[in-house]
């Protein structure tokens, strides 16, 4: 139903992930895990706030090592490890929303898209704040849109680039709040969007908080399917961005000697299960897109096997030329590039999900005693027939999803129920961090030995 033309013409000249995931919501742990290539058990970035440990290796720390001097055009959402912070009035103690280390911003919209509020108020628009003027997008051409502004600066970038150069563009849309720029508020008709997946009868405990929370969608279907037809038209209008961006490519004779990954830091619930934008374990909040088009395969398909974001980083740096880090959980997507399928695949995609970020204000925690926020997690293994969730109070569901993709149907065979819980601890124990595992300190240091994470290159 959505048109997306040049996400189109991407596939057409590459490989699409058709089940692709997330590692984790909302952004910062979905970018953590994106960037570091690594499961959140690992990284540890639980929610909006959650520092990133400066220990990690990252993408963008990766690609100065391959000699590239990497240019972020948008956010990253990733916050400072407060352990490298002297002064206690730093201001980047106060928000999550900092600069993955490594990249050159060149064009910042962390604290909500503020250089375009800025470019839009010198235009003539009286706006306080981003969300406003973000609420009534729909208002204004599209070519005063955010999404706009972003490609903009990207191109004027590009047109002064003559070394190789890596950017990533990080568009706020598509994302709340679901007012699309201009004609695309208009392209789709709330009456022609799909019904979105019930409300399961039988809910878990931590399902029924959220109906009550934030997370609820609107209770009139009338109100749900304008926020549909608004979600799909910022879908098409960064769309329409990405084609621009594709024709500037073309123009400079770089289209077929430039790697391009479209992929997203989580999804949306779009009313599915009668939830709002990403939360909880449904995989309305963890199926994403995912276009890898490297020019040096000449392979076109789809790819129909289980694939992750932390496969990203893997995948660029052997795109780089550099060894992938010790630290990575995902592998390499290249034999897939290749047309290959390679001969070690997992058969499931697993994603995580913490909201202790909603107990840390009530309190100091009596430490060590206190574990109550260690409790408020859950972790997902999406197979191709089942979804088995565990929570870390014990509780546990498990969904046939070969009889009903909808997520209503829960398994009772104790047989299955095992088999899953068991690749799931498989899973946890096959993926702990092996960072300095590979390595004896033997005959000075024998086994898989640990590269330097971090560059001081310019």
């Amino acid at each position: 139903m959505v048109q997306t033309p040049a996400l189109d013409i991407l596939a057409s000249q590459g490989v699409r992930l058709s089940r692709h995931y997330s590692q984790a919501a909302p952004c910062s742990p979905g970018r953590a895990a994106l960037y570091t290539g690594t499961y959140q058990m690992n990284n540890r970035v639980v929610a909006n706030g959650t520092p990133l440990d400066t220990r990690f290796d990252n993408i963008a720390h990766a690609a100065r090592r391959a000699g590239y001097v990497p240019a972020l055009f948008g956010y990253t959402d990733q916050g400072v490890d407060p352990r490298t912070v002297d002064d206690p009035d730093d201001p980047r103690l106060s928000t999550y929303e900092g600069v993955l280390p490594g990249f050159e911003a060149v064009l910042d919209m962390g604290g909500w898209q503020l250089p375009w509020l800025q470019w839009l108020n010198a235009r003539g628009y009286d706006f306080a704040d981003p969300i406003t003027a973000l609420e009534v997008e729909h208002e204004r051409p599209a070519e005063l849109s955010t999404s706009t502004f972003l490609t903009d600066t990207y191109l004027t970038w590009l047109d002064k680039q003559h070394a190789p150069w890596f950017a990533h563009l990080s568009y706020l849309r598509p994302h709340p709040p679901y007012s699309a720029a201009g004609d695309f508020s208009t392209m789709y008709a709330p009456a022609s969007c799909p019904a979105p997946l019930p409300v399961p009868a039988n809910r878990h405990r931590l399902v029924e908080m959220l109906l009550k929370s934030p997370a609820a969608a609107p209770a009139d279907v009338a109100d749900v399917a304008h926020m549909q037809a608004q979600y799909f038209g910022m879908i098409s209008e960064v769309d329409a961005q990405l084609a621009r961006v594709w024709a500037a490519l073309d123009a400079r004779d770089e289209w077929n000697n430039t790697v391009i990954v479209v992929t997203a830091d989580h999804a949306e619930q779009l009313g599915d299960q009668g939830l709002v934008q990403k939360a909880g374990f449904y995989e309305s909040s963890y199926a994403i897109v995912g276009i890898v088009r490297d020019p040096r395969f000449g392979h076109v398909g789809v790819v129909d096997e289980f694939t992750e974001n932390i496969d990203i980083m893997p995948t660029l740096c052997e795109a780089m030329g550099i060894d992938v880090p010790t630290q990575c959980d995902g592998f390499p997507l290249t034999p897939f590039l290749r047309g290959e399928r390679p001969d070690i695949w997992r058969d499931a995609a697993y994603y995580e999900w913490d909201w202790r970020d909603v107990f840390i204000p009530h309190g100091d925690h009596d430490w060590p005693w206190d574990r109550r926020l260690e409790r408020q997690n859950l972790a997902v293994r999406r197979s191709r027939d089942h979804a088995f969730v565990h929570f870390g109070d014990g509780s546990w569901r498990c969904f046939d999803l070969d009889a009903d993709p909808t997520w209503q149907t829960e398994v009772t065979d104790p047989e299955v129920v095992m088999i899953e819980a068991a690749a799931m601890l498989s899973w946890r124990s096959r993926s702990l961090d092996r960072t300095l595992t590979g390595m004896l300190l033997q005959d000075g240091g024998i086994g898989r030995k640990p590269a330097p994470i971090r560059s001081s290159a310019p």
